[in-house]
Formats: structure tokens, C-alpha cells, sequence
């Protein structure tokens, strides 16, 4: 069976395609197959960055590694029930798909509630959560008291992950591996941020999830989309490869994939390197 890699939360603007896209290409640079599938039906951040790719490759007549994808509709049922039940069974197709022929699927969800984000949730081996190092996305995992920061209890959120580790316990399957991803950290040691770690370490240890250092503030990391490229893409004579943001970078990447324990992160250098 494929490992599932899952983007989840239910907040926009979190760096979810982006950190997703950054994994395919590590596993596919390592020489997995990599299957992928968007859920976010409207705006398919993740799928139109591989579109970008699709085109660069074109316009530079180049190669580069690239996922499986199966894209997705939702049901136009007009019953609920009916809907639902077409949805999981589209799923459960494109997940037998792609697991006979892949050994890593990476899915990316929406920042809201719908039925193929809970069905993802529910076949997750890891769920990564990307969060932007405020209070404010602190409120999708649970509720802080205002007067004392004390939490109060879990988020809706948090609540799904907690239903679909107990179908996963249910089916006999092993648990689920819960990521949260500090995204978007600044590096000036504000008053903010050590309040945010705090509560996280506690809920960390309240509802049985991991945290795990993200990206950083970037430029690059918004500058690349339009050409589809991931750090690990650029050459070693790439002027922008030499940076030294983009050198820090592309660590980030390389300790994300060590912190997540999969595959060990290769970028085009290397292979270059090793291929002569």
C-alpha cells in the first residue's frame, strides 16, 4: 500500500500546496513514484502548479520529475447521501489507482469542511498541518481563554483528526502520524512567537500531535510558482541556487523530509553530480 502524505487544516493562506509540492518533487527526485491528487475543487493551488511545471518544461524543452495525477469532481446529486456516496467512490477508485502504482500519494485538502477532505483525513499515514506562527491560526487546532491564553478545549478541526484516528483504530490500521508545521516563522524572538510555542507544546501534548519546524518567510517560495519550480529544481549554476536565503532554504527542505522520516531529499545538483 501507498504511504498517504495528507495537507490538512481548515485555514486558507497557510503554505499548504507549497509545502506539498516541495515533498512530491523530494520523493520524486529520490526515485519514488509519487501519486497526487487536489481537493481543493475551486482553487487547485497544488494542480496548477504542476500546470506551471507542465508548461516551463515545454517552453525550456527540458524534463523534469513529475507526480501522478488523477483529478476529481464533486458529485451534482441532488441528495446529500447520494452525493456523498458517488464522492467516496470516486475516492476509493483514485486511491486504488494510484496505490498499485505508487509509493507515496500526496493529497492536498482545502481550507474547509468537505466530504473528500474528510474521506483524505480518514486514509491518512501522515497528516501534515501547515500553520502560520499566529494566534490566529492557532484557532483552527483549539480555543485559547482570552483573559489567560489557558486553552479551552479543541478546535472542529481538530475534532475530525480526532474521528478519523478512531475509524483508523478501528480498522486495524497503524496510527496516524500527526504533523503540525510551524510555517512562515520569523526570526526576530517576538513576544508572539514564544506564546504560540508555548501553547502549542501544551496542546501537542493534550491531543497527540508533533510539531515540526516549516519554512521560513521567503520570497522564493511565492516567486516559483509561476514557473512550477521547487527549490530543489534549481541548478548549482542557477544565480539564484547561490543565494544564501535560497542555500538556507533549501536546508529547510532537506530537514522537513528528515523530521517527517521519509525519503531523503535530493535536489538537481546532486543528481547531476552522481549521474557523471
Amino acid at each position: 500500500m501507498a504511504h498517504v502524505i495528507v495537507m490538512g487544516n481548515e485555514k486558507g493562506g497557510s503554505g499548504k500546496s507549497t509545502t506539498a509540492m516541495h515533498l512530491i518533487t523530494a520523493l520524486v527526485r529520490d526515485g519514488y513514484r509519487v501519486g497526487a491528487l487536489d481537493f481543493d475543487l475551486r482553487q487547485k493551488s497544488l494542480f496548477r502548479y504542476l500546470d506551471n511545471r507542465t508548461n516551463y518544461m515545454e517552453r525550456h524543452g527540458i524534463e523534469l520529475p513529475m507526480p501522478v495525477q488523477i483529478e476529481l469532481a464533486a458529485s451534482t446529486n441532488d441528495s446529500r447521501e447520494q452525493a456523498e456516496a458517488e464522492d467516496e467512490a470516486l475516492f476509493d477508485q483514485a486511491m486504488a489507482e494510484l496505490s498499485a502504482e505508487c509509493a507515496y500519494i500526496v493529497i492536498d485538502c482545502p481550507g474547509s469542511f468537505t466530504p473528500y477532505s474528510r474521506f483524505a483525513h480518514a486514509r491518512a499515514d501522515t497528516l501534515i498541518t501547515p500553520m502560520n506562527d499566529s494566534l490566529v491560526d492557532f484557532d483552527m487546532l483549539a480555543r485559547l481563554d482570552p483573559a489567560d491564553g489557558k486553552i479551552l478545549g479543541p478546535s472542529l478541526y481538530s475534532e475530525m483528526v480526532w474521528n478519523a484516528r478512531q475509524k483508523r483504530a478501528a480498522s486495524g490500521r497503524k496510527p496516524m502520524d500527526w504533523v503540525v508545521l510551524r510555517n512562515r516563522m520569523s526570526t526576530i524572538d517576538a513576544k508572539n512567537k514564544r506564546r504560540v510555542g508555548a501553547a502549542l507544546k501544551d496542546l501537542a501534548a493534550r491531543i497527540g500531535f508533533r510539531l515540526v519546524a516549516g519554512f521560513s518567510e521567503r520570497v522564493i517560495f511565492r516567486e516559483m510558482f509561476l514557473s512550477g519550480l521547487t527549490l530543489l529544481d534549481l541548478r548549482p549554476d542557477d544565480p539564484q541556487a547561490m543565494s544564501m536565503s535560497n542555500i538556507a532554504a533549501r536546508q529547510e527542505v532537506r530537514e522537513l523530509m528528515r523530521s517527517l522520516g521519509l525519503a531523503e531529499p535530493a535536489d538537481s545538483g546532486e543528481k547531476q553530480a552522481a549521474n557523471a
